[in-house]
């Protein structure tokens, strides 16, 4: 007991990979009075079980970062800290069966090229050459990731102990955590063997997050959004024809991913382990009779064989040689999934000083990285690479446990399924829904899942095809292309209508409260009576976020921000918010109709209204429209004449139904985004994320380095402004063919890889295909022609003017 630390810096719960990987990466980082606590011995949970393979493949380009950095540091670190392990990189062959397929792997090789990783599409005989026991009589192709391979869990994660242990750090081992208690900023960690003071605590508690994650919710948090799947592979007994291969060759054959069959196979010694995500999938402790044990540690659930009978007989059928031997051993344990199948790795939503590690689904290859950036979050507060895709704040109060059941189920059975643009996942739906939702519906929109709120993604005629097989395809065309260029066609020509509940709102008052957004923005406020677009930056000058600011009164304001950023902003605006200031989302309290086009006016006049349409651009006011109270904005982000009304959900339904009798169309999101590329305006976490700096982004019109206020990130783009900027905005019109430019398309010039698309669509007002990208500054030259990269081809493109495509000069949008 006597060497029982009673305080630390940081205090993490949970010794699988991820918490001692943050471990190892805070002592790294010079932070070595750092303590962590497993209830039983390092490993006990999930890492125990893992299967232990490494890809570095994604689509996400976050997640491709962190699993590309995983690989490189796990290469190294048996003899960084001396510590055997047994890491087999065999390299891993993805199976296609289609084009379809093909084409997501053209889509992974570009990013991981980009990434530096020697990705490469396969062709038939590759792939026989490269395993020779393989049936290849019905394959479109493949691709081969040379980084690929497996690791030994419980070799890794004790390795990052001794290295974490020998540069000062703390682990006590059965030493359960059993509560905390939060005084002033900092945290106390109860424990059996007493008490730990500590300034930060980190939850990556596995399997057991959502429990720690209770003893958060006193101090704001909230309930941890996981759910437990049963995951289950198996071992052969040895197979002799692949125990000649590997003695004749000295390797191992490579690791195999048939993924539109949904398993892998893998060598293990001289037998293979298959693992299924299989559809007809099992959730653990998620009802009364099956309550999770208060310790499942190094233990595993019955078999279960006949949940696998379809993958085993596709496998044997696709790999003969896996059904000459029986079955050696049934692995069955338990793995946390979040609702999307990404871990939480971040700030712990609404608790100061504390962070989560948890729910990993590929702890192993991601436990690395992952540490990299807790490490990065709790030590700087900020992280190298933008992590939105696993913030745990991307969430908000829409997941309850029936909404991460239903996810978490259909996630595991659809692991490699293709996310196709057009696609909208069925599971958990209908969590959160406008005062106007039936209506929407009734008049054929097609919805989709923005935070949890529902919208129309477009208007479906009768005859249309809505259904799930139309959306299998990454192609601009389908179903919806007509209905969108007619929805666009509306707001360009007439008046159109976007019912778009779900704004994140923050309603902001008392002394001091312009004098607190001055410190924090980088730009001005605006006057009493009109709006402006605001900027926060982080310390890096990178762009932490947008919100536009309503100014009501001296010391009144509203920021209005996107959907999704609804916990994460108000945090942004919370977590040094002077005493005697007093912020309220008001998010669920009101909705908004989006009213624009060229015509909008005449709507609004028809509707009835007290309201003063004449004020400009960036007004707002309060009104009566079509006898109901509102706030009427004049702005649009579809770049038209329009204004947002917005009011309270009650007052919905009759504004809804007085616009479509104004003569109103209604247009969904996919009309949206078409409309506000073509204007070049930018959408968080795509275009406007910390992976660019506000001058980067093209944004030094909202940036006021002579203000006296020393916001976050002035001195850095001070430097920034002196020293040239390493990337800068341009627009590009592709010669796009079928498809739109994803998100993260390399774009190249001279044979170089010179820049990235941030977004792209089809600009229906201009009849071209656009890119929003970051380029080489000295290539963002209006004429610069270079090639994006669309699903493995290179397209021709060219960079416009610093402006809009459409309206350039803005009088539609300031239209008198």
């Amino acid at each position: 007991m006597s060497d029982f630390p009673t305080t630390a810096r940081v205090v993490i719960i949970g010794g699988g990979v991820v918490g001692v990987s943050t471990l190892y990466h805070l002592a790294k980082a010079g932070w070595t009075d750092c303590v962590l606590l497993e209830k039983n011995e390092l490993t006990a949970g999930s890492t125990w079980h893992a299967a232990g393979n490494c890809p570095s493949f994604s689509t996400s380009w976050a997640i491709m970062n962190m699993q590309r950095y995983s690989l490189g540091l796990y290469a190294g670190l048996a003899e960084e800290v001396d510590y055997p392990m047994n890491y087999h990189v065999t390299g891993s062959i993805r199976l296609a069966h289609d084009k379809n397929r093909m084409l997501e792997f053209e889509r992974a090789r570009t990013m991981g090229r980009y990434q530096g990783l020697d990705i490469e599409m396969m062709s038939i005989s590759d792939m026989k050459d490269a395993y020779p026991f393989l049936e290849t009589h019905d394959l479109a192709g493949g691709l081969w990731d040379p980084d690929d391979g497996d690791i030994d869990p419980a070799q890794l994660t004790q390795a990052l102990a001794k290295g974490a242990r020998d540069m000062g750090a703390s682990i006590q081992r059965f030493c359960p955590a059993t509560g905390v208690t939060q005084v002033g900023d900092e945290w106390i960690v109860h424990t059996d063997k007493g008490d730990i003071r500590c300034e930060k605590v980190v939850n990556c508690a596995g399997y057991y997050a959502q429990r720690v994650g209770e003893w958060f919710k006193p101090y704001g948090g909230r309930t941890v959004p996981m759910t437990v799947m049963s995951h289950q592979y198996f071992l052969t007994e040895e197979i002799p024809e692949l125990k000649e291969w590997t003695e004749a060759n000295g390797r191992k054959v490579p690791l195999l991913r048939d993924v539109d069959s949904s398993y892998y196979l893998r060598q293990d010694k001289h037998g293979l382990n298959l693992g299924p995500y299989e559809r007809n999938c099992k959730a653990h402790w998620v009802t009364p009779e099956d309550p999770m044990p208060e310790d499942f540690s190094f233990q595993l659930y019955p078999d279960d064989l006949e949940r696998l009978e379809w993958y085993i007989e596709d496998a044997m059928a696709r790999v003969p040689i896996l059904g000459s031997q029986g079955v050696g051993r049934v692995i069955n344990g338990p793995i946390p999934y979040a609702p999307d199948g990404l871990p939480l790795i971040g700030p712990m939503p609404g608790v100061k000083n504390a962070y989560e590690g948890c729910v990993f689904t590929f702890g192993i290859t991601q436990g690395g990285g992952a540490g990299k950036v807790l490490a990065e979050w709790i030590t700087e507060g900020e992280t190298e690479w933008d992590m939105w895709a696993v913030d745990p704040r991307r969430y908000t109060d829409y997941t309850d446990q029936d909404y991460c059941d239903r996810k978490a189920m259909e996630v595991y059975g659809h692991e490699y399924a293709m996310h196709f643009p057009h696609h909208e996942w069925p599971a958990g739906r209908d969590k959160k829904l406008s005062p106007v939702h039936d209506k929407v519906t009734a008049a054929g929109g097609v919805m989709g899942a923005y935070n949890g709120w529902e919208r129309a993604n477009w208007f479906a005629q009768p005859g249309d095809d809505t259904s799930h097989e139309a959306t299998q395809t990454w192609e601009r065309q389908g179903p919806w292309a007509e209905r969108i260029r007619q929805e666009v066609e509306a707001v360009r020509d007439h008046c159109g209508v976007l019912d778009l509940p779900g704004f994140s709102r923050f309603n902001l008052t008392g002394a001091g409260a312009a004098e607190f957004l001055r410190g924090k923005i980088t730009g001005g406020l605006p006057k009493i009576g009109r709006m402006n677009l605001a900027y926060f930056a982080d310390d890096r000058g990178r762009i932490l976020t947008e919100m536009s600011v309503v100014r009501h009164a001296e010391e009144h304001f509203t920021l209005i921000t996107a959907a999704s950023a609804q916990w994460h902003d108000y945090d942004v605006l919370n977590s040094d918010l002077p005493a005697g200031l007093e912020l309220v989302d008001h998010t669920k309290d009101f909705s908004t109709l989006i009213v624009t086009g060229p015509k909008a006016r005449e709507v609004l006049t028809k509707m009835g209204t007290d309201a003063d349409l004449s004020l400009g651009w960036l007004t707002h006011q309060a009104a009566q429209v079509a006898g109901q109270d509102c706030a009427l904005l004049r702005v649009s982000f579809a770049g038209e004449l329009g204004w947002e009304i917005h009011a309270q959900n009650a007052n919905m339904p009759a504004l809804y139904d007085a616009v479509i009798a104004a003569g109103a169309k209604p247009f969904g999101m996919y009309a949206l985004n078409s409309l506000r590329i073509e204007k070049g305006y930018r959408a968080w976490k795509g275009d406007l994320s910390t992976d660019y700096s506000l001058l980067e982004a093209g944004l030094e019109r909202f940036v006021k380095l002579d203000k006296p206020q020393d916001f976050p990130g002035k001195a850095a783009l001070q430097n920034e402004k002196q020293q040239g900027r390493k990337k800068a905005f341009a627009s590009l019109i592709v010669e796009a063919d079928a498809y739109d430019a994803p998100y993260m398309s390399t774009i190249w010039h001279d044979g170089a890889v010179v820049g990235e698309t941030t977004s792209g669509d089809f600009g229906y007002r201009v009849g071209k295909s656009i890119a929003l990208a970051m380029l080489r500054p000295d290539l963002a030259v209006p004429g610069t022609e270079v090639e994006v990269e669309i699903f493995g081809q290179r397209c021709k493109a060219v960079v416009q003017e610093d402006q809009p495509l459409w309206d350039p000069s803005n009088e539609r949008l300031r239209s008198c």
